[in-house]
């Protein structure tokens, strides 16, 4: 539901930095003997998971005193208890198809059907939005929304959830799928079940499973190659760095690397994550462009210590990753633009950038293309003499948005060109973001392409399990049937 400035009645907090608001409908008798008693009491319920931050879904009443009496005005108990957690799925609209932000609830675990038989393996899928995928002949069951495995109640709410899905469908792998990121839990996890089984462990890239997720989304029969655009904001690469920002040639047994968003630090990882005015600098220290920023938010932000420590740590490489991310990229512009230079959840910023795009600007910005690098210092310069020409916000936004489908046209058709594939592949979670979605499917379709999005799991991480499984089984010969 698109949002006006009439009639509104819910608190800023509720879905804040967006243009649009989710609702769920009632679907059990409860539901309606709640609204009922609470109708004379809240005009609106506001639904969210009944968890503390990074922590899983409370399930015992007394938990549920002690961790949420500070957050919820009422508690509605039962007499049953709750065996599984799961959250309320999240979904939206493409091309007015279903499109997954969260898959949970009414979709997990019905199972997605393969177009070919496979041996039985377990894939473990990745930190943030996990979920796990086990195969089991011509299906894949794709878990319910994990979260991100950021500690040990989380971690034991995996394995519960792992144990209870090979018992109900009698499931006993032969095979182990895990993320390339030694430190990941899920990844440890997989380790240390394959090597109590005594079996084979396979690592799949993030970015690759992302396509060969989609690909399985769309019932890809066979190991022939299509484009992948990988988008997102974090995904251990091959070489050690941070990727996301990735035009891949893949099928579900490999993958190259054809094209990626130039390097750029991270000074202090995720400190820079969670501060992206931190982001905005380092950028634009890398790209020689500092002394043009003293009159703008992330410089003015930073206090005079923390911007010569930043600089300090991008000249040497101190505790700085390179990354590609797609993801941090959007953040980067945003704090450069004058919102939020620290978030308070994740993607926050780029929520935001995306509410506010003008749907009007037709404009774009450039990517000029290097080689196999797509160079970002002509973005910055072109931004910066925009913020010192004092456009708005709105007109930059969507510049901003039109020069990234601009360039997922350039490189795909470019890769056409080279290779004659007609097919691109569409994943990682910047797809989430409906400005983007929306228009580059026309936008290929128009150039004659073949898009392949996602439909029945999330473009987000919350799909990387059923890829890191198919990969894993083509990779090992575990198909049996193509």
């Amino acid at each position: 539901l698109n949002l006006t400035e009439q009639g509104k009645i819910l608190a800023k907090i509720v879905a804040p930095d967006q243009n649009t608001l989710g609702f769920m409908l009632p679907y059990t008798p409860l539901h309606y003997l709640l609204l009922e008693k609470a109708q004379s009491i809240l005009n609106v319920l506001v639904m969210t998971s009944g968890n503390l931050s990074e922590e899983p879904i409370v399930t015992e009443n007394e938990d549920a005193h002690e961790k949420l009496g500070n957050i919820a005005d009422a508690f509605l108990f039962h007499n049953r208890p709750i065996e599984t957690r799961i959250d309320d799925s999240v979904v939206t609209l493409v091309k007015n198809q279903p499109y997954l932000i969260r898959r949970a609830r009414g979709y997990a675990p019905s199972p997605i059907r393969l177009p070919f038989k496979a041996a039985p393996a377990l894939a473990t899928g990745t930190h943030l939005k996990n979920t796990f995928a086990l195969s089991r002949e011509r299906y894949a069951f794709v878990s319910h929304h994990i979260g991100d495995l950021e500690n040990q109640e989380t971690l034991n709410a995996y394995t519960k959830s792992i144990n209870h899905y090979q018992s109900i469908f009698r499931i006993q792998p032969q095979l182990i799928a895990a993320d390339l990121h030694p430190d990941y839990l899920a990844t440890r996890y997989a380790q240390e079940r394959a090597q109590r089984g005594k079996l084979p462990l396979l690592y799949v890239q993030h970015h690759h499973a992302h396509i060969s997720a989609c690909l399985a989304d769309n019932g890809w029969k066979t190991d022939d190659p299509v484009i992948g655009l990988a988008f997102d904001g974090t995904g251990y690469g091959t070489d050690g760095a941070i990727w996301g920002g990735e035009v891949l040639v893949a099928n579900y047994s490999g993958f190259e690397r054809h094209f990626q968003l130039e390097y750029a630090p991270l000074p202090g990882g995720d400190v820079s994550i969670r501060k992206p005015a931190r982001l905005a600098l380092a950028y634009l220290q890398k790209f020689g462009l500092l002394d043009q920023v003293e009159d703008l938010a992330p410089y003015r932000f930073l206090g005079e210590v923390e911007r010569q420590v930043l600089i300090h740590q991008v000249e040497t490489g101190f505790n700085t990753p390179l990354t590609s991310s797609m993801g941090r990229l959007f953040d980067a512009v945003t704090s450069l633009i004058g919102l939020y230079q620290e978030i308070n959840y994740e993607a926050q910023n780029a929520i935001r950038l995306e509410s506010i795009a003008d749907p009007n600007e037709s404009s774009a910005y450039e990517f000029p293309i290097q080689g196999n690098q797509i160079l970002l210092k002509p973005l910055f310069e072109k931004i910066l003499t925009d913020l010192h020409a004092n456009l708005p916000q709105s007109t930059i936004s969507a510049k901003f948005h039109n020069a990234i489908i601009r360039l997922a046209l350039e490189v795909s058709t470019q890769l056409r060109s080279q290779t004659g594939i007609n097919y691109v592949a569409i994943s990682g979670g910047v797809w989430q973001n409906k400005q983007l979605i929306n228009n580059i499917i026309p936008a290929l379709e128009k150039a004659g392409f073949i898009p392949l999005w996602h439909h029945q799991v999330p473009a987000n991480d919350g799909g990387v399990a059923l890829g890191q499984l198919l990969t894993a089984l083509f990779q090992t010969g575990l198909i049996k049937e193509l």
